[in-house]
């Protein structure tokens, strides 16, 4: 399942849903990446183009699921004005084995790190540019 919403989230309602729904799984990883507050960051606003953000991130989730036996996934990236804090976005994989969750889980974060359709700027600051330790945890994929 995938969302691409303004809207906030309850992260443990969702793992909590994702996790009731999980049939035949044995393990269920999930992570929440949230707005912090580093060098004076007030707020982030994250901009994306409908309908391209959503086709780039099925399209990673398909090649997650093709690589590892996954009973499901779960992916939510929030766009708009979020404040310190507040849920950017989540990823939770069920599978098997742990070992298959864990690595979906982390593709599928590296890659909305890196590599997802969305633009950041920082309020009050610039827009917010990749880093190299970002590009390279996508070469061990």
């Amino acid at each position: 399942m995938l969302r691409v919403q303004a809207e906030p989230f309850d992260a443990g309602a969702e793992v909590n849903a994702f996790t009731a729904g999980a049939t035949g799984a044995g393990a269920v990883v999930s992570f929440t990446g949230i707005v912090r507050g580093d060098g004076g960051l007030r707020a982030l606003e994250i901009e994306h183009y409908p309908g391209m953000t959503e086709s780039a991130i099925a399209a990673i989730i398909a090649e997650a699921r093709a690589r590892w036996e996954l009973t499901d996934v779960l992916v939510i990236h929030r766009y708009g004005l979020l404040e310190l804090g507040a849920p950017i976005m989540m990823v939770a994989t069920a599978a098997r084995h742990r070992v298959a969750a864990f690595q979906a889980a982390e593709f599928l974060m590296d890659y909305l790190k890196s590599r997802a359709p969305f633009w950041k700027k920082e309020v009050g600051g610039d827009w917010v540019k990749a880093k190299a330790e970002d590009e390279d945890a996508l070469d061990r994929w």
